[in-house]
C-alpha cells in the first residue's frame, strides 16, 4: 500500500489482513466511525467499474447491519478521491437498453449510499471527478484537502453526469453555476468548490480527523441549498435559461455535432427541482446519449490520448533547454517549458524578438497560473540569453529559425562546436527533411525533429521525428521529455511534411483554389466549420501564417509535384507585401486583438456545399492513408490521434481515418475519382485505400 493509504489508516487501527473485499478496506476507529478506504486493486487510480459498484455494495449492505456513528470515505490512492468511471465499459455501446439496466444498478448503490442512516463524509483529496462526485454528493458531507479539484468532464466524451449527479449538484449548488461547470466540463478548486457550496470544509491533512469529528458529530455548518436555488429551479425561471444555455452552447459545440449538452439541458428544463423524476430521465437520457456516434468517437478519443501518453515513456532527463528563434513558434516553445519547471535560455540575433517572447508569456502564465508567487517562479525560469551561451549548458536545443534549409545550417554551423556530449539538437522545421538538414553535421545522429503546434498552449501534439542515423538513445530521450512537457509524442519518420503538415497543406491549398474559383473566403471556412472543424482553412492560414504556408507549400510542390493543389501568384503577392495573418494584421482577414473580423458590408451569398466540404476534407484522409502506406507513421489509430491533437481534426468524427470507415471506404474513394475526374489529379486516391481497412 502507498506512503498516502498508510497516513490515512493512522487515523485508525489497521484493517484485517482477510478482508473480504478486493477494493475496499474498513475500519473503526475508537469514536465508533467507520473509514471506508477505496483502493482499486491492481490501479494507479481509482475508477468506478460494474465489479467496484457491486462490491460497493456489499459494504454498504454490511455497513446497514453495523450501524456505525458514522462513515467516511477516503481514497488510498495518492491521484486523488475517484477520478470517474471506469470508460473501457463504454466503449462499443450499441443498444441504450443494456446501458441503461446497467446504469440502473450504479444508480440503487449510490441512492444506497446516500439512505444509509448515519452521517455521511468523503474526505477528498486530488480530483474527484465524473462518477466520483456523484459519489461524493450521495454523502451528507464533504471535506476537501487542500489542493483538491472538482469537475464533470463527461461533456468531453459526448455525455453528461449519469450517476445522479445532474439532480443532485443543481440542487445543492445555484442551478446557473452548476450548470455551467457540467455544460463545459471545466475544474474548480477546493476554496471555489467552498464558495459556490460544494463542500462544507477545506482544511489540510493534517486536520483531517478533527474535521471528520466535527461533520459526524454535528459540529460542522453543512452547505444547504439556498432560496435562490429553489426560485432558479421554477418553470418559468429555467425555461428562459435553458434558452440562453443553448444558445451560449451553439457557439462552441453545435447540436447536430454535440448532442450532449443539449441533452443536460432538456433534463435539467424539464425535470429540475423534481429530484425523483430527474435521476429517472437521467438514467436514460444517458444511455441514450452512450451509443451516439459523437459519444462512441470521444470514447476513441480519450483512448487515443492514452495510447499516446504511454509513447513517451518514463525518466525524462532533460533539465535544461536552449531555445534559438524567439519568434511566435520559439518564444511560446520555451515558455512553455519554463511554465512544465525546466530552465530555459532564449536566444535571437535582436533583443526585439526576446522582448516580445516574454511579454507573452507573461500573458500566457497569467492565464493559466493561479498563484503570483508561480508566475514568478516561471519567468525566473525563462532567460533571455542574447549571445546564446546557454548553449553550453543545455540538454536540449531546440532550433526554430525560419522555414530556410541554408539559414538552420548556417546556425547549425555555429552552434555544434559549444554543445556538450550527449546534448540533442532539435529542429522545429515544419516541413523540411531531416536528410537534407543533417548534411552538414559533423554529429549528425544527435539531430532530431520537435515538431510543435500552432498555439504551443493549446495543442498537444508534438511530432518526434527521427532520421535513419538518429540515435536511438537521444530519440527515447526526446519522447519522453515530451511526455515530461505534459504534451503528446508521435513518433514519425522524416519525409516532407511528416505527417501533420502533409495532410494539412492540401487542405489550406484547395481553399485557395476555390478562392480562385470566386468562393466567397466566409463561405469556405463555414464548409469546414460544417464539417465539424474548430476553423476554417483561410482563417487558419492566416493563423499560422501566410509565409510559413507559402514555404511548406513550396517544399511539398517540389516532392510530390501536382499531387497538391497549385499555389496561387497572387499568394506570393500578399507575403511580399507582408500581409502575412494574424502576426502582421492583415493576412485574408483583418486581425483585431488576436481574432479575425469577420464582419463584411457584402454578405456572403454562397452557401457550403457537400462538394465543397469533400474537396477540403477528403484529401486530409487520403494523405493519412498514404503517410501509414510509407510508414511514416507506423499506427493508423496514432495517425487519427496526431490529426485530433495536432490541428483540432473533428474530434467527433474520431480522425479522419475513422471518419473513412465510418463513411465507407468504397464510398470516400468513389467520390475522390469524381473529384479527379472533375478538378484533376490531385485527388486520386492513394494506392493505400486497397488495404486498408
Amino acid at each position: 500500500m502507498n506512503v498516502l493509504a498508510d497516513r490515512v489508516l493512522e487515523l485508525g487501527p489497521k484493517p484485517d489482513a482477510d478482508s473480504p473485499y478486493r477494493h475496499f478496506k474498513l475500519t473503526r476507529d475508537s469514536d465508533g466511525i467507520a473509514w471506508l478506504l477505496f483502493d482499486r486493486e491492481g490501479a494507479s487510480a481509482n475508477t468506478l467499474s460494474a465489479d467496484v459498484m457491486e462490491e460497493f455494495d456489499a459494504v454498504l449492505a454490511a455497513l446497514e447491519n453495523q450501524r456505525p456513528t458514522g462513515l467516511v470515505i477516503r481514497s488510498a490512492k495518492k491521484s486523488g478521491f475517484i477520478a470517474g468511471a471506469d470508460v473501457n465499459e463504454f466503449r462499443g455501446a450499441t443498444n441504450p437498453q443494456p446501458v441503461e439496466t446497467a446504469i440502473g444498478r450504479a444508480h440503487a448503490v449510490i441512492d444506497r449510499l446516500e439512505a444509509l442512516k448515519t452521517t455521511t463524509v468523503a474526505v477528498i483529496h486530488g480530483f474527484c471527478l465524473g462518477g466520483g462526485l456523484e459519489v461524493a454528493l450521495a454523502c451528507q458531507s464533504r471535506i476537501a484537502i487542500d489542493g483538491a479539484r472538482f469537475g464533470f468532464p463527461e461533456v468531453m466524451l459526448g455525455l453528461h453526469p449519469g450517476l445522479g449527479g445532474t439532480a443532485r449538484f443543481t440542487h445543492l449548488v445555484n442551478p446557473m453555476q452548476a450548470m455551467t461547470l457540467m455544460l463545459t466540463g471545466k475544474t474548480i478548486d477546493a476554496r471555489r468548490a467552498k464558495a459556490l457550496g460544494l463542500v462544507d470544509a477545506v482544511t489540510q491533512e493534517r486536520h483531517v480527523r478533527n474535521a471528520v469529528k466535527d461533520a459526524v458529530f454535528g459540529r460542522l455548518r453543512r452547505a444547504r441549498p439556498g432560496l435562490l436555488n429553489t426560485i432558479l429551479n421554477l418553470g418559468a425561471v429555467k425555461g428562459f435559461l435553458a434558452s440562453r444555455m443553448r444558445r451560449e452552447a451553439e457557439k462552441a459545440a453545435p447540436h447536430e455535432h454535440y448532442p450532449a449538452p443539449y441533452a443536460l439541458i432538456d433534463l435539467w428544463e424539464k425535470h429540475g427541482g423534481d429530484k425523483a423524476a430527474m435521476l429517472a430521465a437521467e438514467r436514460t437520457s444517458f444511455a441514450n446519449l452512450m451509443v451516439t456516434p459523437t459519444a462512441q468517437n470521444l470514447i476513441r478519443v480519450f483512448f487515443l490520448r492514452e495510447q499516446m501518453k504511454k509513447l513517451a515513456g518514463p525518466g525524462n532527463r532533460i533539465g535544461q533547454v536552449h531555445v534559438i528563434g524567439a519568434g511566435a513558434m520559439g518564444g511560446d516553445i520555451a515558455a512553455w517549458c519554463a511554465h512544465q519547471g525546466l530552465r530555459v535560455s532564449l536566444s535571437d540575433m535582436k533583443p526585439e524578438p526576446i522582448a516580445g517572447a516574454i511579454k507573452r508569456a507573461v500573458d500566457l502564465f497569467g492565464k493559466i497560473m493561479r498563484k503570483r508567487t508561480d508566475i514568478r517562479d516561471a519567468l525566473d525560469r525563462l532567460m533571455p540569453d542574447l549571445d546564446g551561451e546557454g548553449v553550453r549548458n543545455a540538454d536540449l536545443i531546440i532550433e526554430a529559425v525560419p522555414e530556410k534549409l541554408e539559414l538552420k545550417q548556417k546556425v547549425y554551423a555555429g552552434l555544434e562546436p559549444k554543445l556538450k556530449p550527449g546534448a540533442i539538437l532539435a529542429t522545429n522545421t515544419s516541413s523540411i527533411p531531416l536528410e537534407d538538414l543533417r548534411s552538414t553535421l559533423q554529429s549528425p545522429q544527435r539531430l532530431l525533429g520537435l515538431h510543435f503546434f500552432n498555439p504551443v498552449s493549446r495543442l498537444q501534439l508534438v511530432e518526434v521525428v527521427r532520421h535513419d542515423g538518429t540515435d536511438p538513445t537521444m530519440l527515447k530521450q526526446a519522447l519522453a521529455f515530451v511526455g515530461a512537457i505534459d504534451r503528446l509524442p508521435l513518433p514519425v519518420k522524416s519525409s516532407p511534411g511528416f505527417l501533420v503538415n502533409r495532410a494539412l497543406t492540401p487542405y489550406m491549398l484547395e481553399a485557395m483554389v476555390m478562392l480562385d474559383e470566386r468562393i466567397d473566403k466566409r463561405a469556405i471556412d463555414a464548409a469546414a466549420e460544417k464539417f465539424g472543424m474548430p476553423m476554417g482553412p483561410i482563417e487558419l492560414a492566416d493563423q499560422v501564417g501566410l509565409d510559413i504556408c507559402l514555404a511548406v507549400g513550396d517544399m511539398l510542390r517540389s516532392k510530390f509535384g501536382d499531387a497538391l493543389p497549385p499555389t496561387p501568384a497572387w499568394l506570393r503577392e500578399k507575403v511580399a507585401k507582408g500581409e502575412l495573418g494574424r502576426k502582421t494584421g492583415k493576412g485574408f482577414y483583418v486581425w483585431k486583438d488576436g481574432k479575425p473580423d469577420k464582419s463584411s458590408r457584402s454578405p456572403s451569398t454562397a452557401q457550403p456545399t457537400d462538394e465543397m466540404i469533400d474537396r477540403l476534407m477528403l484529401p486530409i484522409s487520403n494523405v493519412c492513408v498514404a503517410c501509414f502506406r510509407e510508414g511514416i507513421v507506423d499506427n493508423p489509430d496514432m495517425v487519427d490521434g496526431a490529426m485530433i491533437f495536432g490541428t483540432g481534426y473533428a474530434p467527433f468524427r474520431g480522425g479522419p481515418l475513422n471518419y473513412a470507415r465510418t463513411r465507407g471506404v468504397e464510398n470516400v474513394v468513389s467520390t475522390l475519382r469524381a473529384l479527379a475526374q472533375k478538378f484533376g489529379g490531385r485527388f486520386a486516391p492513394d494506392p493505400g485505400w486497397d488495404s486498408f481497412k
